[in-house]
């Protein structure tokens, strides 16, 4: 099982051998799954080097090396030719380490932060199917090997570093936050300064790569993992998304929006307080975009109980940033769906203080009259030059 055959320049090479060792790995894999005590001390070292000279290879350049997005819908990824191989080595190292026999104490001395590192080159590859194996194993060994679990943290911060700072092109970005996901979640509390840092400089960051979308879901999950953690991060990371809030990319900036909802879903009233101005200025401008489906799903956020609840709390400050956006829309967005989202708006916000709804009325009418009062006065000036 430790040969190495060509599936890439001559596919139809060795044919009968090639099936042999497919065979003789589908048999292993039986073998391992469905007997006990087979996995004695020798075995540690054979296995891992069986996997290791298999795996460890060095990835063919990127199909896409400009860092273009990837589009599932619309790019086909790069397949392993090698597969047919390669998943029954996974499933066999897999199968090993979720063994009842399997013994940590035995395994450390071959998978060790050599081992760890080139696992985490491999996913890098364009092979959806390799790097759906490679999460599998590595939250494996992350749950299995105490000791390794800082340096697993370490270097998956590097690639992030990388990723943001230099290439803004990998491939296993997705997977890897995915595994991160899970990590945050057992995080001991209070949480150490090394993570929090881990979230203002590493995850935060990744939202201004031009790829977004394909890790974004898993992103997000991590933020509010951390929020759902320590309230008292939210401040800096509802201000860290303003920041990064894209100007012209209206995909992105729905993402961004059904971020948000996330946030405010966990959100500690005592956080939002600190927020709202900032955070309710930016959804303004949203509901004001051209761009229907940012106006829509900003708009949505009236459908939503808790955020309304938030709201009802703050609407003498809310109100007066959301009401002149919401007004002048409701006169003059082209799209019909808009308008309805809008007036179902103004009507919540009147239900819930209607003294403060004229207010606002009153003053929105007032400064119109002064903008064209002052209008009026330019256009005079205008014309006796």
């Amino acid at each position: 099982c430790c040969v190495l055959f060509d599936f890439v320049s001559d596919p139809l090479s060795d044919l009968k051998w090639k099936e042999v060792k497919r065979a003789a790995l589908s048999e292993m894999v039986e073998y391992i799954t469905h007997n006990r005590n087979v996995i004695t001390e020798p075995i540690y070292p054979e296995v891992v080097h069986m996997f290791a000279v298999n795996m460890f290879r060095t990835l063919p350049p990127s199909s896409n090396p400009t860092g273009a997005e990837f589009d599932p819908e619309e790019d086909e990824p790069t397949l392993e030719a090698a597969w047919p191989h390669l998943q029954l080595v996974y499933e066999f190292f897999l199968r090993f380490l979720e063994s009842p026999d399997f013994q940590p104490n035995i395994a450390k001395k071959y998978i060790d932060q050599k081992f760890v590192l080139q696992l985490l080159e491999l996913f890098d590859s364009e092979d959806p199917r390799e790097r759906d194996f490679l999460k599998t194993t590595l939250h494996r060994i992350y749950g299995k090997f105490l000791g390794l679990r800082a340096y697993i943290r370490k270097q998956i911060n590097n690639i992030f570093y990388r990723f943001i700072y230099e290439t803004e092109h990998h491939n296993g970005i997705a997977e890897l936050l995915e595994i991160l996901g899970s990590i945050i979640n057992g995080f001991a509390l209070p949480l150490k300064e090394e993570h929090k840092i881990f979230l203002l400089k590493v995850l935060l960051p990744l939202h201004k790569v031009k790829s977004l979308s394909v890790y974004h879901p898993q992103l997000a999950y991590c933020v509010v993992q951390f929020l759902e953690k320590d309230s008292t991060l939210t401040e800096p990371v509802v201000m860290a998304l303003l920041k990064y809030w894209p100007k012209t990319h209206s995909p992105k900036e729905v993402m961004f929006l059904n971020e948000l909802e996330e946030i405010l879903d966990v959100i500690e009233p005592s956080e939002f307080v600190k927020v709202m101005e900032p955070l309710f200025r930016q959804l303004a401008k949203c509901v004001s975009s051209p761009h229907f489906q940012v106006a829509e799903r900003a708009l949505y956020y009236w459908n939503n109980e808790y955020i309304m609840s938030l709201i009802s709390d703050n609407a003498a400050k809310i109100l007066p940033i959301m009401f002149p956006s919401l007004y002048r829309n409701s006169k003059t967005h082209w799209n019909k769906t808009i308008h309805g989202l809008i007036y179902n708006a103004l009507k919540l916000f009147m239900e819930m203080n209607q003294k403060l709804f004229d207010d606002c009325t009153q003053q929105f009418k007032a400064e119109k009259l002064n903008e064209q009062g002052f209008l009026q006065v330019v256009v005079q000036i205008t014309h006796l030059f």
